[in-house]
């Protein structure tokens, strides 16, 4: 039987809708939810915002502070929902690194589609010039890491609604 879930990772590039999921999820599980983008040192939202993409250095400390704070939560029975884009399969791994069992909901959706939402979206760092060297970046989930991929619909209940049922098979025994 598999472990409980502690930390539920919602994943992908910029625009996707791992915010507004986080926050369905916290509405109905009641669980805090921490946003990557908070964990980002100044120097990295300055690099972002002058359009310029982070490399593996810049994101190696940003990624252990997140999973320092799952650590941290889990140590005090708590269970957490954060976003993070959590391109990368060796970025996902260190995230994994975090006390207790570590579970990633990868958002997909087109890249058309996200770059309307970007344009449309206001008090964001993140400018839609970066989305493809996010989507260049991006390593989908692959078979035998824990986690699964849910196709953003059209409206955030419908997408909320999809995250439900792949919980739910998630945490059927296997």
């Amino acid at each position: 039987m598999r472990q409980p879930v502690e930390h539920l990772v919602l994943m992908g590039v910029a625009g996707c809708g791992k915010t507004t999921a986080a926050e369905n999820l916290h509405q109905a599980l009641g669980w805090p939810v921490a946003e990557a983008d908070d964990f980002h040192p100044e120097a990295n939202i300055a690099k972002m915002s002058r359009g310029v993409p982070l490399d593996d250095a810049d994101r190696r400390p940003w990624l252990e502070s997140l999973r320092d704070w799952m650590t941290r939560q889990a140590r005090h029975g708590i269970r957490t929902i954060v976003t993070c884009s959590a391109l990368q399969r060796s970025y996902r791994e260190l995230l994994s690194q975090a006390e207790g069992r570590v579970f990633f909901i990868h958002l997909v959706a087109d890249q058309s589609e996200l770059r309307e939402r970007m344009e449309h979206r206001e008090g964001h760092f993140m400018p839609p010039a970066l989305l493809p060297s996010q989507f260049a970046t991006l390593q989908p989930l692959d078979a035998d890491e824990d986690g699964v991929t849910v196709t953003s619909r059209a409206t955030p209940e419908e997408t909320f609604e999809a995250i439900l049922a792949a919980l739910e098979n998630a945490s059927s025994p296997s």
